[in-house]
């Protein structure tokens, strides 16, 4: 299988597991160890002037512990529950049915939510079986050793509009998004993120190209809330979402807005000089910050040191970047 498929970055990253195990599924060996090294893991009270005279609960809990076995699953609960690692659900609530000339399809509407904290940007998309299917084939040209026991929900003949069909694929799709992320590989991986946000950007891309700012900005601002919790592992991969809505914003006459989006971009692309946006917006930084009042030495210096150790003939704008992303 050819791991360099997935989405990833020269630099070591750290991996968060994001495989789901249940209460039950852990030994009573295993609640202890964890108990232990969780409450290891946090300094003692009393070295917090406010805890003074407090009990040191570091010592209640050590490997010399006179808690029970169920204090130590219970306390090991609590912990779990405080400090929620941070993955992504997957809700499939609802469907429609589409009508459009000669063709009738069903899109089910996905809901992508962070966990793990406050999610105020819970992302929906629409998608239909092909798209499911479609997923499915890529997926399995790459991963299908692990996708061996994988089972995906068949075509019908007849009956793909009642509302059971449309039921019992609601919950199929919901379970097979939640197998697939639960696979570091594929969850990483160019085709399974794309899946949930391609679509949506080719549009928003499209508007741009087409002069139409503030809808390319409507949905590429959506896009990229979506790319976000799905490319946590690569924040390089956002950076050209960035730069467009950098784009939209300031064809909008949103400097501020504008400038904002472009401190994003370039505090992914901090050790990535060699990009090919970086150049492109550094330039346009200084024109927004010149235009906003702020410092915009420290920018030139940057682009001057850029510009002094390659010769490129032609330099491209960071709108003629922009419009060149997702052209078929």
């Amino acid at each position: 299988m050819d791991r360099d498929q997935c989405y990833t970055t020269e630099e070591p990253q750290l991996e968060t597991r994001t495989d789901i195990t249940t209460f039950s599924e852990i030994t009573q060996s295993d609640e202890e160890e964890n108990a232990i090294e969780i409450a290891n893991s946090f300094p003692p009270d009393n070295e917090n002037p406010e805890n003074v005279g407090l009990p040191d609960t570091s010592e209640a809990l050590s490997p010399h512990s006179s808690m029970t076995t169920k204090e130590l699953q219970e306390y090991w609960g609590n912990e779990k529950r405080r400090y929620r690692q941070v993955r992504l659900l997957f809700e499939i609530p609802s469907a429609r049915i589409v009508e459009q000339h000669f063709s009738k399809y069903v899109m089910y509407k996905v809901i992508v939510i962070q966990t793990g904290s406050f999610d105020v940007n819970k992302s929906v998309i629409e998608r239909r079986y092909s798209d499911f299917e479609k997923l499915h084939k890529n997926l399995l040209e790459d991963f299908s050793e692990e996708m061996e026991d994988v089972t995906f929900p068949k075509k019908t003949l007849t009956g793909n509009f009642t509302e059971e069909i449309i039921n019992e694929r609601k919950l199929a799709f919901k379970d097979y998004l939640r197998i697939m992320y639960s696979m570091k590989y594929v969850q990483r991986s160019k085709k399974f993120i794309d899946f949930f946000v391609r679509p949506e950007l080719e549009e928003g891309y499209g508007c741009l190209r087409g002069g139409q700012y503030a809808k390319a900005l409507e949905i590429l601002v959506q896009a990229i809330a979506l790319q976000e919790k799905l490319t946590k592992h690569n924040p390089l991969l956002i950076v050209s979402t960035l730069c467009a809505i950098v784009v939209c914003h300031k064809d909008l006459e949103n400097p501020r807005s504008a400038y904002e989006y472009g401190e994003k971009a370039l505090l992914r692309l901090q050790l990535r000089t060699s990009h090919k946006y970086y150049t492109a917006l550094l330039e346009t930084m200084i024109t927004l910050a010149y235009e906003l009042g702020k410092d915009f030495v420290s920018l030139q210096k940057k682009l001057e040191e850029i510009k002094a150790k390659r010769h490129q003939a032609k330099v491209f704008t960071l709108k003629e970047l922009a419009v060149r992303e997702y052209v078929h």
